[in-house]
């Protein structure tokens, strides 16, 4: 049986989380239906520019993203900070990008006079708003929704164009988010769909390498900011180099018909984190599969399964073969 949000996502234990979204009767994102011959290509743009365009509207960045045939993978980070400095207004004009909102929340953003009561109101309103501005589970209803109907109509069918529900995995330490960033990079290059991670379309990776080449980091994705610039500054705790590095050795590596192997320097990088190279190759391959729910070091495991109000933990006997392996 599914597990309820409450016992998936715990923002007190990590902002990070991997979703995984997938498609029902066959249906196809991009790419050709080779049972119809009908080319999906250009849907990939419909969710990568929905994606990018609710990542500007939620308090939720993305930090690694993977258009697939018949799904979608998403690291996502959960910006609780972000949240606090909004003011009313702000809240509000994001919200109505994506919403009507009620009759007095647009009354407020248009500077309308109110009374007491109403603004009362308007601040109830807005607290709400501000929740759901933050919920993973919200932004994928407002991504998942219009690519459906779009599709559909497309299509010239209704019914479900998604699963039911997403998969989520809460990324509890640095191990399990850099894995995972790599097992969603490489998801393409694993399926044969591309032969690099720089020729693979519609993704994190890609988008990545093109601002590298000229010295930039991609402003729709959140940047990462190495180890040594920690301290209260927003973004991915790598350095943006190594972790290119250790994604384009990776993929030489999972290749059949090419030979690589994981330098000396990225090496330490893993064992930083207490990751064997055995380890590490596990992940990149089959993140999901030997990991169900969360993911992290047994140690973080254990907290995050008492958090969340769970009586097992799942996953000890994997986090220790492939998070404490180093």
């Amino acid at each position: 049986m599914p597990k309820p949000r409450s016992q998936q996502i715990s923002l007190s234990d990590t902002p990070y989380y991997h979703i995984c979204s997938r498609t029902v009767r066959k249906a196809y994102l991009c790419g050709v239906n080779e049972e119809t011959g009908v080319n999906y290509e250009h849907r990939r743009n419909w969710i990568e520019q929905r994606i990018f365009q609710l990542s500007q509207v939620f308090a939720i960045d993305i930090c690694a993203h993977a258009v697939m045939h018949n799904h979608l993978h998403l690291v996502l980070h959960v910006d609780s900070e972000q949240v606090k400095k909004w003011t009313t207004l702000e809240v509000l004009t994001r919200w109505h990008k994506l919403f009507k909102g009620t009759h007095l929340t647009r009354q407020y953003q248009h500077k309308h006079s109110l009374c007491t009561v109403e603004l009362d109101m308007v601040e109830a309103t807005t607290l709400v708003y501000k929740q759901r501005l933050l919920d993973i589970s919200w932004f994928m209803r407002t991504l998942n929704e219009p690519i459906a109907r779009q599709a559909n109509k497309e299509d010239n069918c209704t019914g479900h164009f998604w699963e039911g529900r997403f998969k989520s995995q809460a990324l509890l330490d640095e191990g399990a988010l850099l894995s995972c960033m790599a097992y969603v990079d490489l998801n393409p290059v694993r399926a044969g769909i591309a032969p690099t991670p720089e020729q693979s379309s519609f993704t994190s990776i890609q988008l990545r390498i093109k601002a590298a080449v000229k010295g930039e980091q991609p402003i729709r994705l959140l940047a990462f900011k190495g180890h040594e610039q920690q301290g209260n500054a927003s973004g991915i705790p790598f350095n943006l180099k190594d972790y290119l590095t250790l994604v384009d050795e990776t993929g030489r590596m999972i290749r059949e018909d090419k030979c690589g192997v994981i330098h000396a320097n990225t090496i330490k990088m893993l064992s930083r984190l207490h990751i064997s190279e055995e380890g590490w190759l596990k992940l990149t391959k089959n993140f999901e599969g030997i990991f169900t729910g969360a993911v992290g070091t047994a140690e973080h495991l254990c907290e995050f399964t008492e958090h969340v109000g769970l009586k097992r933990t799942h996953g000890i006997t994997n986090a220790q073969a492939c998070l404490n392996s180093a």
